[in-house]
């Protein structure tokens, strides 16, 4: 079978952790990069042996070898690239979130529709042994009637970490705070067991850092379309950085995942895996995951992810996670936002981009 090859265009911080994911899928490599500084495209280049450095865009997007364009720009940087990388008949990997208004997430699905590839929001939480028996349970309907779903990213983030690259906590650029950009992968996950949501309604403020324009502390309540309620809060401003956390229950059961280890997994019925789970997955094997340094976060979600993508591009078939889940993420932060500007409940789904104050 022919290699897989990847182009990775934006060779920052996290573009890193996608090379290491790319190494240990059989049959993948990284075969290309680009970045709009040079510096940083030889830098990644060196880093990652083999690999061919462009400095123009278009001429990566030209070369046969690359099957599947990987954008790692800063989070609101993402659109023209994936489009163009769509246009260029290339399969899409979008790191999160993938755009940062509903009008730019719609402009990548489009053109991926159009060319007829596929596009993959990056969510390496669902790919965690311990999410996977948690969503499985609720498949199962061992929860009874789900009635509460509360999610928290409790983290830290230093002043320097905002104060470098200048895109940092910027509307333009990073789209959002705490919620947009450290808590995506939980409102994701959030959906992924709750289902859909109706209505929002939050508050946010930016309380320990300077010169950012976004929040770095919020709170949501969440009312899903099933009648059940929950609650998402994300920070970057408690030190100094604790593990994220999802609670799941219902009247029949309750599941609480610290990171990726499960703290309690207690239902009403009983059966035989349950205490084989708990003490897999009681192990404390989850890490700090990001909570305090942003290079503390593990590969292997992203290997399983990119691993799943590159199967459904030789298959056919549809990856795990679809464009349009990563759109969702999105569109409930940006309920979120919505709701903390206007001091109202926000219900979904959004008609259009909610307009920033000022």
């Amino acid at each position: 079978m022919a290699t897989t090859g990847f182009g990775i265009v934006g060779c920052g911080m996290i573009a890193s952790f996608h090379a290491e994911a790319v190494k240990h899928i059989k049959g993948a490599k990284i075969v290309a990069c680009f970045d709009s500084r040079r510096e940083a495209a030889d830098r990644f280049a060196a880093a990652n042996p083999g690999v061919k450095v462009y400095y123009e865009l278009d001429a990566m997007l030209a070369d046969p070898d690359v099957h599947i364009v990987t954008i790692c720009t800063p989070s609101g940087a993402h659109m023209e690239p994936a489009v163009k990388a769509a246009n260029a008949k290339k399969h899409v990997v979008v790191e999160k979130p993938m755009e940062i208004t509903l009008k730019r997430c719609d402009a990548i699905l489009d053109a991926c529709q159009k060319n007829g590839v596929m596009v993959c929001p990056i969510f390496p939480s669902r790919f965690s042994p311990a999410n996977i028996a948690l969503k499985s349970a609720v498949e199962e309907g061992r929860f009874g009637k789900l009635t509460l779903g509360d999610t928290y990213v409790k983290w830290w983030r230093t002043q320097e970490y905002y104060d470098q690259g200048g895109w940092r906590g910027t509307w333009a650029l990073d789209g959002g705070g705490a919620f947009m950009n450290q808590g995506i992968h939980n409102v994701d996950l959030l959906y992924w067991f709750m289902g859909e949501v109706a209505e929002v309604c939050a508050v946010t403020s930016t309380l320990a850092h300077e010169r950012i324009e976004v929040e770095d502390v919020g709170v949501a309540a969440i009312k899903f379309k099933s009648g059940a309620v929950g609650t998402i809060e994300c920070t970057t401003s408690a030190w100094p950085g604790h593990l994220k956390k999802t609670e799941i229950h219902g009247t029949s059961g309750s599941v609480i995942v610290e990171q990726d280890d499960v703290l309690m997994w207690q239902f009403e019925k009983s059966k035989a895996k349950d205490q084989a789970i708990l003490e897999k997955f009681a192990r404390k094997v989850g890490g700090t995951g990001g909570a305090s340094d942003p290079k503390a976060i593990s590969y292997v979600g992203h290997m399983e992810q990119l691993k799943d993508f590159v199967k459904s591009i030789q298959t056919g078939k549809s990856p795990r996670i679809t464009g349009s889940e990563g759109r969702k993420a999105v569109e409930i932060i940006l309920a979120i936002y919505q709701s903390a500007w206007t001091g109202k409940r926000v219900s979904l789904p959004l008609a259009k981009d909610p307009k920033r104050p000022g």
